[in-house]
């Protein structure tokens, strides 16, 4: 200890007086305590995007480099249902042109451990929060300038009603980001066909939802995908794996069902085109459906079921019983 000391002591001496004093500045500012504000410690911002002073409906972002995950973009995006269907690919793309994007999820921490490797180290922040723990939520857009929902259900549970995960969830993160004041973007994934007159109880209550994001945070982003259809979608396998295990699949009213099916990396494309504009999407609902409209006995006909040979059986609306008996056979 005493040679390290005797060094630095020649090492100062020999110095000319300009670099002593530099080495004296590095040395003060290196002591723990006196950091400065904004340049170490967890509270620090970590780029100019996380500390930017942000002006509400201009849509400014700070961007560095020239493009790639390796880059800035600016956009520092919590993405509240990330670990969902849509949530992967949204993720994915937003990591590639070099955002920050904060996961927060209230299962098991292995759901967004697949995540993590869209971006670089650090790049995909997973954060554990509770859906009904308002300090949590804070938690989880205390560092963001963008707030994506994709939070949504088509059916209720018995610890979640459809008021509460259409609407009640939607108004609620709306109100957070308003008090945030740094929230700059605000983007609510809604569903295609919502509205307060619709026969569903769903689909009323997400016109509700996207009311309340209005009326909360006017320059929000609405968008209105249709069926969504992709590797890990919840429609075709369903159907394909009905059909393999019972070797038929129903069609209710023989299949005249209406959809417009939209791919899902075009509604996660969607999502992050409205991130890049300049501010026109602002306070503007979108409808996104795919290219062409199907029946649901034409979409059947083409859903692969791995080589297996399975039959179509329509059932009619006011018939108690269908016209094939093996399929109670089959059934019971």
């Amino acid at each position: 200890m005493q040679s390290a000391a005797w060094r630095r002591h020649l090492l100062d001496h020999h110095l000319s007086p300009s670099t002593s004093a530099a080495i004296a500045a590095f040395r003060s500012a290196s002591q723990p305590g006196l950091a400065p504000q904004g340049l170490f410690g967890a509270d620090g911002a970590r780029c100019m995007s996380a500390r930017a002073p942000a002006v509400k409906g201009s849509g400014h972002l700070v961007r560095k480099g020239t493009g790639g995950r390796s880059s800035v973009s600016g956009i520092v995006a919590t993405v509240f249902g990330a670990t969902g269907f849509l949530g992967r690919y949204l993720v994915q793309q937003l990591a590639k042109m070099g955002s920050q994007v904060l996961v927060p999820f209230r299962g098991c921490e292995d759901s967004p451990r697949h995540l993590k490797i869209m971006g670089d180290l650090g790049q995909i922040v997973p954060m554990k929060y509770h859906p009904r723990d308002v300090d949590s939520i804070k938690a989880v857009m205390a560092k963001s300038n963008v707030v994506i929902n994709l939070i949504g259900r088509e059916y209720e549970t018995r610890n979640y009603s459809f008021e509460e995960v259409n609407h009640h969830m939607p108004e609620q993160l709306a109100t957070i980001a308003k008090e945030h004041g740094g929230i700059i973007r605000f983007i609510q994934v809604s569903c295609l066909g919502a509205s307060p007159s619709s026969e569903s109880r769903m689909l009323r209550t997400k016109a509700a939802g996207e009311q309340s994001v209005f009326k909360e945070f006017p320059e929000a982003t609405i968008m209105r995908p249709a069926t969504m259809i992709g590797t890990e979608d919840r429609i075709l396998n369903r159907w394909a794996q009905f059909a393999k295990n019972w070797g038929f699949l129903p069609l209710v009213g023989g299949g005249s069902t209406k959809i417009q099916p939209v791919y899902v990396i075009d509604v996660a494309a969607a999502i992050v085109n409205s991130l890049k504009d300049d501010g026109t999407s602002m306070g503007k609902i979108y409808e996104l459906g795919g290219p062409e409209i199907y029946t649901v006995h034409e979409l059947v006909t083409v859903t692969p079921t791995c080589g297996d040979e399975y039959v179509l059986i329509c059932i009619c609306e006011g018939k108690k019983r269908c016209d094939h008996d093996w399929v109670y056979d089959r059934l019971s």
